[in-house]
């Protein structure tokens, strides 16, 4: 993709062990749209790309959120869960974020070293 600007596409897991379906995505691209993120929801249907960004936090989130660190080419670089009120680590090569409800991208396959493809 060229270049990212806010608003709904689709993510597809390339390298998942199981079948999943396509899943709603929001791109959050601008400075405005990253910084809000997930802030004051009480819940997300599907996932948000944070992009670009190389870690995020919880502080006053509402809820725990699964989050992947994407590389350049949207491979996975980490997958971890996070509470709220918590300071993710930075990832050297992330590029991209990607934030779903906890336990979400266990449900989808998706772990360290798969691939992701965005749609618009």
């Amino acid at each position: 993709m060229g270049r990212w600007q806010d608003g709904r596409a689709t993510l597809h897991i390339a390298d998942s062990t199981t079948m999943t379906e396509p899943v709603p995505l929001e791109i959050a691209a601008s400075y405005r749209a990253r910084t809000r993120g997930l802030l004051g929801r009480d819940g997300i249907d599907g996932a948000i790309l944070l992009t670009p960004a190389g870690s995020v936090h919880t502080f006053r989130m509402r809820f725990a959120i699964d989050v992947a660190y994407l590389d350049r080419n949207l491979r996975v670089l980490a997958v971890r869960t996070m509470k709220p009120g918590r300071l993710g680590a930075p990832r050297l090569r992330s590029r991209h974020v990607l934030e779903a409800e906890a336990g979400a991208m266990e449900r989808w396959g998706l772990r360290a070293g798969g691939q992701v493809t965005v749609e618009a």
